[in-house]
């Protein structure tokens, strides 16, 4: 990824991650001081997606913008997040048939996400 990408990309993730912080902490509150009908709780909890839609607008602008060896890297990473993603809430399924704690879906996102670095990092390094 070329100074100019990364530096757009920086900024963009950097600028939706803060307003997902900031509604984030808005909607905890609003939900644990106020009574509110349930139409409006469901608002209010998802308020906070709202950046992450920009988050996904940075991060695919970024991609595209990448040299194709970077899109490559980027290709097996987010391939090998999906599928180890994938065996892990899969075989944690079965787990949960013989008396496993229920896996909360919260994590699910978070974790393809760890996995896409460790892949990107992974996969980089075959390059170097």
């Amino acid at each position: 990824m070329n100074r100019e990408v990364q530096k757009r990309y920086f900024k963009e993730f950097g600028a939706s991650m803060g307003s997902y912080v900031v509604l984030l902490i808005a909607s905890i509150s609003v939900l644990t001081n106020f009574e509110l009908p349930k139409s409006a709780q469901v608002i209010v909890t998802l308020i906070p997606v709202i950046p992450t839609v920009f988050v996904v607008i940075a991060v695919m602008r970024a991609l595209r913008d990448s040299d194709e060896l970077q899109q490559k890297i980027q290709l097996q990473a987010v391939t090998f997040s999906a599928i180890v993603t994938g065996l892990i809430t899969f075989s944690y399924g079965f787990l949960e048939n013989v008396g496993f704690p229920r896996f909360p879906t919260l994590f699910v996102f978070p974790l393809m996400i760890l996995l896409w670095g460790i892949g990107a990092g992974i996969f980089a390094g075959k390059y170097k």
